[in-house]
């Protein structure tokens, strides 16, 4: 399939929201935005352009994990809301735990990759970028197979020249984000996490950055979804395209 003026190949599908499974009051998941990577595509407005998005559609992603004292809350309560969202796993959990990133990817969920072990790339040689890509995409294949999706984010959002070259020629689509929740932030609550999210957000939707790492994020998420229900936010799942 051929890149559109958004650079990228986008087959919509009509999204099951599963509604009825959930009940009436559901989030759910409205469409699926299926992306190649043929071409290095990048996203998120922090730091470069939009998703093709409606102004209401949200993307969920999460990153650090996963970790068993917080990712199958957080599982959970995706679950009970229907809502399919994108998992940037770190190599060294991957390795760790890799039954709960098996169980992430038969929950529905994307799962792409965010380093090994959360490193400022920008403090790396070029040489050991790529080698910590390389590494984190070969534990992803063992622990996933084709599972993987084509899918990065870096940490701390510190993008370099040198890996954004690799990963353009390995395929890979890098994601940024439109809003974040600071839900790292020492002393949040899942009230104020909740808050910094809807005032990023700002009406105008697109790619969350939430941590699945985190208790706090864990303990937030059905507030979360159900405050993106009641402000009347649709939620988008990326996945790779065929």
């Amino acid at each position: 399939m051929k890149c559109s003026a958004f650079a990228v190949a986008v087959a919509l599908m009509a999204g099951a929201s599963n509604g009825y499974a959930c009940g009436p009051d559901a989030l759910g998941t409205a469409r699926t935005l299926n992306i190649s990577g043929d071409k290095g595509q990048v996203y998120g407005t922090a730091q470069h352009g939009p998703l093709p998005l409606a102004k209401d559609e949200v993307v969920i992603t999460f990153d650090d994990g996963p970790r068993p004292e917080t990712t199958p809350r957080v599982l959970a309560a995706l679950k009970a809301q229907c809502v399919k969202a994108t998992f940037f796993m770190q190599g060294n959990n991957l390795t760790a735990y890799p039954d709960l990133a098996r169980q992430v990817v038969a929950d529905g969920h994307s799962v792409g990759l965010h380093s090994y072990k959360h490193d400022h790339m920008d403090q790396l040689a070029p040489a050991d970028q790529v080698k910590d890509f390389d590494t984190t995409r070969a534990v992803a294949a063992k622990v996933l197979g084709k599972s993987a999706a084509p899918f990065y984010r870096f940490p701390y959002l510190g993008e370099t020249p040198d890996l954004m070259n690799a990963l353009k020629v390995s395929g890979y689509t890098v994601f940024s984000i439109d809003a974040g929740a600071n839900d790292w932030e020492v002393g949040e609550t899942p009230q104020t996490v909740t808050d910094r999210l809807m005032k990023n957000l700002d009406g105008k939707g697109g790619i969350i950055l939430l941590h699945d790492a985190q208790e706090v994020t864990a303990q937030a998420m059905p507030l979360i979804l159900k405050t993106l229900k009641d402000k009347g936010y649709k939620v988008v799942h990326i996945e790779p395209a065929p």
